[in-house]
């Protein structure tokens, strides 16, 4: 993979890693921003990664832009050189699929959708091949999902599907966006799903909600008093199906200040998972349900 630089302005520098989605350049990207921040170079003042690219800004008046731009080159040279190993955790999500907050949500904005006879998860089984709406679910919650990048609003992850490239879920993205979508709502649009950490506008199309809470700038959500945003790339998330009572049940817990999300701790091999991509997996998701 060759790199592009190029520089936004008088203050930021922005590398494209690659132009397609792949967790190899998410590896080379989040490589190559934390060794940046564990240099401590002088001079740089934010560091903002994203999905196969990241940004870099900088006071020039510290630092010479063509001297950063050396320093980054050499880091991105380690970076090939680099175990692709993470220690990070897998989350379980439970998500109530075609929830009525999001269905009547959708059924208001159907002239901005590719499909105004559907509903938003139909349209996405259908074009993914799927024979039932049940078949699409299972297929979207079967496997883990890696966090690429956490922005865009406050606490909003981009999750990328941990399957073959074949079997990996696409749905292009409202043709004119929402002006409103539900907090906390699942989302999908080209290859990412998402979790709406607040009420908006919004393109995604919409399969379901979390009653889980994501973002708590007031921190008073329990397991997000000690930051107000719940992920980071690198976490890894196994969507778990519910029903309406469960929904309720852990809106209930939430409120009451007792529910936990399911994490466990686990180390994620890119060169185990590139040879074997469904053992890494089963042995991923083996390790969520260990008491």
């Amino acid at each position: 993979m060759t790199s592009r630089y190029s520089f936004g302005a008088d203050e930021h520098v922005f590398v494209e890693i690659s132009e397609d989605m792949s967790l190899d350049s998410f590896f080379k990207s989040l490589f190559i921003t934390n060794t940046v921040r564990e240099s401590n170079i002088d001079g740089v003042t934010e560091i903002c990664p994203a999905n196969a690219s990241f940004q870099i800004k900088f006071n020039p008046d510290v630092i010479h832009p063509d001297d950063l731009l050396l320093e980054l080159k050499r880091i991105e040279e380690t970076a090939e050189l680099a175990d692709p190993v993470l220690s990070t955790r897998i989350i379980e999500i439970p998500v109530f699929y075609q929830d009525p907050w999001t269905h009547e949500t959708l059924m208001r904005f159907r002239e901005r959708h590719q499909d105004p006879n559907a509903t938003d998860i139909e349209y996405a089984a259908r074009i993914n091949g799927f024979d039932t709406v049940q078949a699409f679910i299972e297929a979207h919650s079967a496997a883990p999902w890696f966090v690429s990048m956490v922005g865009f609003v406050s606490g909003l992850p981009f999750l990328y599907q941990m399957v073959d490239r074949d079997r990996q879920i696409q749905v292009p993205k409202y043709l004119r966006p929402r002006t409103d979508t539900p907090k906390l709502t699942v989302g999908y649009g080209g290859c990412f799903s998402c979790i709406y950490s607040v009420r908006g506008a919004g393109g995604y199309q919409m399969f379901g909600v979390t009653p889980m809470p994501i973002y708590d700038p007031e921190q008073n959500i329990s397991y997000l008093k000690d930051f107000m945003v719940f992920f980071k790339p690198g976490d890894i998330v196994k969507w778990k199906p519910i029903n309406r009572e469960q929904y309720d049940q852990c809106l209930a817990d939430v409120e009451a200040g007792t529910f936990e999300p399911r994490i466990r701790e686990v180390f994620f091999s890119l060169d185990e998972f590139n040879k074997d991509i469904d053992a890494t997996n089963t042995k991923l998701m083996e390790a969520l349900y260990v008491s």
